[in-house]
């Protein structure tokens, strides 16, 4: 049974669809922001290795040519390696879901999250990570979320949520929290003061849990 949900971030919807594709996975959810659409699976074994003592978790975040409408061509005529985009995404997605697991869970686990199309302006990241903690949450896997995550830039002093690459060269904030706390923030900035950098973490987590 697909459920669909829909939800508000700024002046964009993004819309859930839950268990719709992959079915085989734990909990699977597409994303989609515009053109943008993000599919993210969660899967674990059911049985921990006993001479494991730390949680073996994979995030694999994948995007292909074919989501922004091209296909390889020339001498290399597949998809390569993983850029060095993709590898720090999946970091961005492991940080904050990694403490968000018991700490006597020791399956292994895997979030895949594969970018199906692109639209410029509707920035992926973020939506991949929101799926993963959706993933999780509906699934059989022990999960102490739900995390939610937002991008924040920043012109003219006034903060933009899901921003341009022109609305990120004065602030450029990646966050995912919880209702009560944040759990990752990554940032880069042009000479902003700490004041107006704790109001664009207050002003971004207020929009996750208004």
């Amino acid at each position: 049974m697909t459920i669909t949900r829909q939800i508000q971030l700024g002046n964009k919807k993004v819309t859930l669809q839950l268990n719709k594709l992959a079915k085989q996975s734990n909990g699977s959810v597409l994303v989609s922001s515009g053109g943008t659409q993000v599919l993210v699976t969660a899967c674990a074994n059911k049985v921990a290795d006993k001479n494991v003592d730390f949680l073996p978790l994979t995030i694999e975040y994948a995007e292909r040519t074919y989501a922004a409408g091209r296909i390889p061509g020339g001498y290399n005529k597949r998809e390569g390696r993983p850029s060095e985009l993709q590898t720090l995404t999946a970091r961005v997605l492991d940080r904050p879901l990694r403490s968000c697991f018991p700490k006597n869970y020791h399956n292994d686990t895997v979030i895949t999250a594969l970018v199906l199309s692109f639209e410029s302006g509707h920035d992926p990241a973020p939506l991949a990570l929101l799926g993963a903690s959706c993933a999780l949450t509906i699934s059989d896997i022990p999960f102490e979320g739900p995390v939610a995550s937002l991008r924040v830039g920043m012109k003219d002093g006034q903060f933009i949520i899901d921003p341009s690459e022109k609305e990120t060269q004065e602030l450029d904030l990646n966050i995912a929290g919880k209702k009560d706390s944040i759990v990752m923030v990554e940032a880069g900035a042009q000479f902003i003061d700490d004041e107006k950098m704790l109001e664009a973490i207050e002003f971004a987590h207020k929009q996750m849990h208004p």
